[in-house]
């Protein structure tokens, strides 16, 4: 049986910037052809710069990457003609309306005539825009610009979509849209789209895989629920009255880890994370060890695990306080 080659495939990459700014270092990405695969991590963990050297819109310092079955490196041409991109920051020429947009687009790809005027019809139909697609695009909304771009990228039908944070900036409602077509245009019509992302939730709800960033490279990959179930039992997130220095850290995680049924615990500040069994058993036990070593506790919550917590165990952070640099002059 032929396995078919991945749709997307980066090794060793490694950029630098001036100013020895880090954006990779060392990431390894493997995506397979069809499937919705999420690019996890928050603001400055190398997500950006990975699209970029994967679109040819970057060289990396080392390592290799091939997209659609193409080098980015060797033949970037090829890459750019089978691959759609979605940037974070809309791409639509504001003065012009969206169907002009789209039908610049499709002639930039060398779709014409009949064709064009056919796609063109389909997308705006697709994404609802046919009402406003004489309207100059500065009169859309920000849901309707966020629609109009993830139709540009797929005027000329390509193999593989990049959609480099596509929910940004929009509201509740805008955002909820969003991921319904998203999951529509990976279930009909069979794409491989490498989504970037910084919400916990976008990812879990729509990657098939997902690959959590962090400094530059992935600390771990997989299906949301495998990541998910590699952690046993429930998660007990403690808030604490006053945050406890390097000494009273050690003392009370090796006090934690001692107690039945639990398996991890992290001390970060006023925060603690434990891992147990049963997390409201356990709750009345670890409050008492906490009293003991004269420790106020605030709050105490329980909670299933996700995908806040897998990042939490492989990078070490919380993910809400990871944002900002996160190597020497901060990634990209």
């Amino acid at each position: 049986m032929n396995i078919p080659a991945p749709a997307i495939e980066a090794r060793h990459l490694i950029k630098t910037y001036p100013g020895d700014v880090t954006a990779l270092n060392g990431m390894d990405l493997t995506v397979e052809p069809g499937t919705v695969f999420g690019l996890l991590g928050p603001n400055g963990a190398g997500k950006s710069t990975t699209v970029k050297i994967l679109t040819t819109l970057a060289r990396p310092d080392s390592g290799e990457a091939t997209v659609a079955g193409h080098d980015v490196l060797r033949h970037p041409d090829r890459v750019r003609r089978a691959i759609g991109v979605v940037a974070q920051h809309s791409g639509a020429d504001p003065a012009a309306t969206g169907r002009e947009n789209l039908r610049l687009q499709g002639r930039l790809y060398g779709v014409t005539g009949a064709a064009l005027g056919r796609r063109v019809d389909e997308l705006l139909e697709r994404f609802t825009l046919t009402e406003a697609a004489e309207r100059p695009v500065k009169g859309y909304s920000g849901g309707m610009r966020r629609r109009l771009d993830v139709a540009l990228g797929l005027v000329h039908r390509p193999e593989v979509l990049f959609l480099d944070e596509p929910t940004t900036g929009l509201d509740p409602q805008a955002r909820s849209a969003m991921w319904e077509e998203i999951g529509r245009l990976a279930g009909e019509e069979g794409l491989t789209i490498l989504l970037t992302t910084h919400y916990l939730e976008e990812a879990d709800r729509l990657a098939e895989r997902v690959a959590i960033v962090d400094r530059g490279r992935v600390v771990v990959a997989g299906t949301p629920d495998a990541l998910k179930g590699e952690l046993r039992g429930d998660a007990v997130h403690m808030e604490l009255r006053q945050a406890v220095g390097d000494a009273g850290r050690t003392l009370l995680t090796g006090a934690l880890r001692a107690l039945p049924g639990v398996h991890e615990a992290l001390v970060d500040g006023a925060r603690i994370s434990v891992r147990s069994d049963d997390g409201a058993a356990s709750v009345p036990a670890l409050l008492a060890a906490l009293e003991r070593a004269g420790v106020g506790v605030a709050t105490a919550t329980v909670a299933r695990p996700s995908l806040d917590d897998v990042y939490l165990r492989y990078a070490g952070r919380r993910y809400s306080e990871a944002d900002g640099p996160a190597l020497v002059g901060g990634a990209r």
